[in-house]
């Protein structure tokens, strides 16, 4: 099991002393949220809760997940950086290859790209892009991006993005890994067919259980049974050492969680961060 640490709604200027805390105590991860805006009236149900308001207030700080991962992987040396999840289709690919392949050689090639279709509309809108053709786009974006990374000579013919002979410099020493979230069918279908791995959201043991079970049947149906599923899942009732080997079991390979929870430390202060931190660490991935 890797051990991931949710920033998200966290101040920013905790995130690189709670990167450097996380990296001296034995995580694996750190993971970062994206939104652009958050509009004062969203039109658009959030498709995570029952009555469809956000998990969050207005005020709550998104960085831009590609400069605040900069950041954090400058003072770090093993900590590894996820986007959970980054909202590819509120982009256009080229700037997000240059800045996702800058990030991830110039970190030592410690970036995991986490993706996601999206579910407001209105930030769409503001960002200039399809809404409802945001699927498609995305997986033609992959597409894209893949050879771009190359840093060789590539061209592209394709129903969103048409391009001749160009060349993105410098290519990459290693392949960005490209996970992706959601658990509609598409969303799933989604992992079978074109990403390395799936990103959940909060779910129950037994939840997680049937999704993980849908996304290998997806992955046989492609061809890919044979290829390693990272799955990183934040769950509501695993906690503890035999919690963890519940989730490994039904195949969860990283646990997402913000660990001072568990111990009634003030997540709002570095120092509350930190001691949840070194007693996650000590207490669950010592054991384990």
């Amino acid at each position: 099991m890797k051990f991931c640490v949710s920033l998200a709604f966290n101040d920013l200027t905790h995130y690189v002393e709670t990167a450097k805390a996380a990296d001296e105590c034995g995580w694996d991860y750190a993971v970062v949220s994206d939104h652009v805006v958050h509009p004062e009236k969203i039109a658009t149900p959030y498709p995570y809760t029952e009555d469809g308001s956000p998990r969050w207030e207005s005020t709550a700080p998104w960085p831009d997940p590609l400069v605040a991962i900069a950041a954090m992987a400058s003072a770090t040396r093993n900590l590894r950086f996820l986007t959970s999840i980054f909202v590819l289709p509120l982009r256009n690919p080229f700037s997000v290859a240059k800045a996702v392949g800058t990030a991830a050689l110039m970190s030592g090639n410690r970036l995991t790209l986490g993706i996601g279709a999206g579910w407001m509309e209105d930030e769409f809108r503001l960002m200039e892009q399809d809404f409802r053709s945001r699927g498609r786009r995305m997986d033609e974006m992959i597409e894209v991006m893949r050879k771009l990374w190359t840093g060789e000579m590539v061209e592209h013919r394709g129903e969103f993005y048409d391009f001749g002979r160009l060349q993105m410099s410098p290519g990459l020493t290693e392949p960005v890994p490209i996970w992706s979230g959601g658990f509609s069918e598409a969303a799933l279908r989604r992992v079978g067919r074109v990403t390395e791995g799936w990103i959940s959201d909060l779910h129950s043991t037994e939840e997680l259980r049937e999704l993980i079970q849908k996304v290998r049947r997806h992955r046989a149906d492609a061809g890919r049974g044979d290829e390693p599923l990272p799955v990183v899942a934040a769950c509501t009732d695993a906690f503890g050492v035999d919690g963890v080997r519940r989730l490994e079991e039904i195949g969860v390979t990283h646990l997402l969680t913000m660990p001072w929870l568990f111990y009634g430390r003030d997540g709002q202060t570095l120092e509350g961060k930190r001691e949840g931190l070194q007693r996650f660490a000590e207490d669950v991935i010592a054991a384990l």
